[in-house]
């Protein structure tokens, strides 16, 4: 995963005993399981560390998918994820221990050793889940790969005797590089729309009607409220670029491209537990392949038509999976409740780019071991500043102190003359029925509108919504942009020239933009 990916909102994470378990109900992971145990006391393998013919039939029957016409790849699967994770040890008649049974150009079928359970089938007995996500997540890993590079026999036919690919010179080149790359790019995608599906998802309250399929719909089978992002909107975002508003006829081409790529992709992929997937019909396939074309999306569909298209969300060990991809790639990932023993300086520079539900959550963990005194001590010192961020910091101050009570209310007291603060420490007395609280001067007055104004602008991309805000503070103050161009704080100018843009009163914006040009020449 490329290093330079934004970086992610916060996801919350299963504890790992759960998160254990749902590795082992995997099906790749439960089936290789079994065949490590069915493996005693031995089996016969082939140089490639794969089980021989008359060992693969028989495996297949010890899982009860002999009849099923993908029961043998299925089967080839698993003993490949038991080989990986060290669930049997392969032990080769000339070569000792396979380290790396996949020897190129082995003859294969050939008996030329032997596995027997490994060590590792004891750490699934043993039940420590840290163990068991381990041996997961190297398998997931191996999965990864294999993903990536499948598709090679397809596309170049067999290889030659020097085991180079067999293909025309015109052939597009198969770079299983660049495959991983797209795959990792697709996960990662994939992970972002997964980590802002469940902030939106808890913050909307209990939903009028069903959720169109465009915007997230459960995938049979998974847990309430999971939610799928539909294939042609992921294969959309790896492909159309963010300032392209009408995808040309050449961009929805390399959409259904991709889209398609990802369905060989998930369909390999799903049985490690990673992804819930459900795929592109193979009628739409069929018919589109009839005409040498991949299936194109058309541009109205309803929900059981966007379906057809295919449906995929990453499931809970999923989002742990390509959470630590990301990271080792360099991409901050935060959990929900990272910030818990952080100090308050790290936790509200965290929380400014934080999704509504996610900040509440990460705060109420912040608080919950402090005493509320000193927690709001220690917030309201690390929210005073003038520099880059700092509205947004007080922003995130206050809406983290919302959730103390009144046990807090000296600290507050101690900063009611604090120009920076004494503003939300009134409103915050104010809201809890404190009394002898000192009503603001004016000029306090106005640098908290423009710092709050600030703080919004810094942290909501919505132009509706501060569109909304700037008009019902431009309302509630008489004269305002006349006392607003004097308020002596840094981004007194910017809020204006905002003010200026967002207010949907011309007149009311002319006025805003004439006040920015007088706070600039002032300053």
């Amino acid at each position: 995963m490329p290093a330079d990916s934004r970086d992610m909102p916060p996801v919350r994470l299963l504890p790992d005993a759960d998160l254990a378990r749902l590795a082992l109900a995997a099906p790749l992971f439960d089936r290789a399981v079994r065949l490590a145990r069915w493996a005693a006391p031995q089996v016969a393998v082939d140089a490639a560390a794969e089980l021989v013919e008359a060992e693969l039939l028989r495996a297949a029957a010890e899982l009860g998918i002999a009849d099923d016409p993908d029961g043998l790849p299925e089967t080839t699967e698993a003993w490949a994820f038991a080989v990986d994770t060290g669930l049997v040890d392969v032990e080769l008649a000339d070569a000792g221990p396979a380290d790396d049974p996949h020897v190129p150009g082995a003859d294969p079928g050939t008996p030329a050793g032997t596995a027997v359970p490994g060590g590792t089938l004891e750490v699934v007995g043993a039940g420590d889940p840290a163990a068991v996500l381990g041996l997961w997540r190297t398998g997931f890993e191996s999965a990864l790969a294999e993903a990536a590079s499948a598709g090679l026999a397809d596309l170049f036919g067999d290889a030659d005797p020097d085991g180079e690919p067999d293909r025309d010179a015109d052939e597009p080149a198969w770079n299983p590089g660049e495959e991983a790359a797209f795959l990792d790019g697709a996960l990662a995608n994939l992970y972002l729309l997964t980590a802002l599906e469940e902030s939106a998802a808890r913050r909307s309250t209990a939903p009028a009607g069903p959720v169109p399929a465009a915007a997230g719909s459960p995938l049979p089978g998974t847990a309430p409220g999971a939610q799928a992002v539909p294939l042609p909107v992921l294969a959309a975002s790896m492909v159309v670029p963010d300032d392209m508003d009408v995808p040309t006829d050449a961009v929805l081409e390399e959409v259904s491209e991709a889209m398609m790529r990802l369905d060989d992709h998930f369909r390999l992929l799903a049985d490690t537990g990673l992804v819930d997937y459900q795929p592109v019909d193979d009628a739409l396939i069929e018919e589109d392949t009839a005409d040498e074309e991949e299936p194109a999306v058309p541009d109205e569909l309803d929900e059981e038509e966007v379906s057809r298209y295919g449906m995929v969300r990453l499931t809970p060990l999923g989002v742990l999976g390509v959470r630590e991809r990301l990271r080792a790639a360099g991409v901050t990932a935060p959990v929900v409740g990272d910030l818990a023993g952080e100090d308050a300086a790290t936790l509200l520079a965290a929380l400014v780019s934080y999704p509504e539900d996610a900040a509440f959550d990460e705060a109420e963990r912040w608080l919950a071991d402090r005493e509320p005194r000193v927690a709001a001590g220690e917030l309201l010192a690390a929210a005073r500043g003038t520099g880059t961020g700092a509205p947004a910091r007080r922003l995130a101050c206050q809406q983290t102190l919302s959730r103390l009570d009144i046990r807090a209310e000296p600290a507050l007291r101690e900063v009611l003359g604090d120009r920076e603060l004494g503003g939300l420490a009134r409103v915050w007395l104010v809201e809890r029925g404190a009394s002898d609280v000192p009503a603001p001067d004016e000029s306090m007055v106005f640098w908290l509108t423009v710092d709050t104004l600030a703080a919004q602008l810094d942290v909501d991309d919505d132009a509706e919504l501060l569109a909304d805000l700037v008009r019902d503070l431009v309302a509630r103050h008489d004269g305002f942009f006349d006392a607003a161009w004097r308020v002596d704080h840094p981004d007194t100018a910017a809020v204006l020239e905002a003010v200026g843009r967002l207010h949907p009163d011309r007149s009311v914006a002319k006025e805003a933009r004439k006040a920015a040009f007088k706070a600039r020449s002032a300053g």
